[in-house]
This record gives structure tokens, C-alpha cells and sequence, in this order.
């Protein structure tokens, strides 16, 4: 029996974090590139978004898996969304992205947001079907995007 995967809050930014984000982001979307320093240690500061990764103790607590979640206050309440989930082709199927997606919800949900939002292209369909176990029901919405 494989070791629960361990899911954590960034508060540093080490150079462990910066090579796995090198590593994980690619994984996520070739037209963006990984985040640089930076950026990286803005996020982590941000009282806004909450980065978690996911270490795997069978790899020697390799981080084989991000999230970023961010909660905000609106006039209408808290709100939160998930965004940028990756988990290392090696580790997909481990419960990777399912330990990720909990650990988010409950800090979500300690964090006073009452829903959780998050969006997931069709042509994903593990990442679609691990949503819907977990509990996530698609809404019949518009998602509009005006490009800077």
C-alpha cells in the first residue's frame, strides 16, 4: 500500500518549489510559461492566492502536484476559486489531484467561502470526472474572456 500523498501551503519560496514548478507547469500549458522567482514569491505573498503543493512519501516527498486557490471578498460574500491544478504525469492516478482538491476545499471552506469555483476544458476528462466524485456540479454559465 503506496503512502498517503502529503499536501502542504507554500509560505517559502525555495529553489525544491521553483524546479517543480519548472517541472509541473509545462505539464499544464505550453503557451505559458512557468513562473519566474518573482512571481513566484508574489503569489506567496498574496493575501489572496494560497498555493498547496502535493509531496508524494514514496518519492522521497517529491512535490508532484500544485493548485492554486484563491479566495476574495466580494460585496456578495467570499468567494474561491481553484485554478492551475497539475499533478506530474509520473503520479497521475495516485490520488494526486484528489488530495490537492480536498485540502483546498476545506481551506476554502475555513477561509468563510461558501462555494467553490473552478473551470476544466472537456478534453480533460479524468480531471472532469475527479471533479464530479468530488462533489463539483457544472453550471450553466456563460465564461467570457476579454484578452489585454
Amino acid at each position: 500500500m503506496s503512502s498517503p500523498i502529503e499536501v502542504a501551503e507554500i509560505t517559502e519560496v525555495t529553489p525544491e518549489v521553483l524546479e517543480a514548478f519548472e517541472r509541473l507547469i509545462p505539464q499544464l500549458s505550453r503557451s505559458n510559461p512557468p513562473p519566474t522567482p518573482d512571481e513566484l514569491n508574489a503569489m506567496v505573498r498574496s493575501k489572496a492566492t494560497i498555493v498547496l503543493v502535493a509531496r508524494d512519501p514514496a518519492q522521497d516527498g517529491e512535490i508532484v502536484g500544485s493548485l492554486s486557490l484563491v479566495l476574495f471578498r466580494i460585496p456578495t460574500g467570499v468567494r474561491a476559486w481553484i485554478e492551475d491544478v497539475v499533478v506530474d504525469e509520473a503520479a497521475r492516478g495516485k490520488g494526486v489531484g484528489e488530495a490537492l482538491n480536498k485540502f483546498a476545499l476545506d481551506r476554502a471552506r475555513s477561509g468563510g467561502a461558501r462555494t467553490v469555483d473552478l473551470t476544466s476544458r472537456p478534453s480533460r476528462e479524468a480531471a472532469n470526472r475527479l471533479y464530479q466524485r468530488l462533489g463539483f456540479v457544472e453550471r450553466e454559465t456563460n465564461v467570457y474572456r476579454f484578452d489585454l
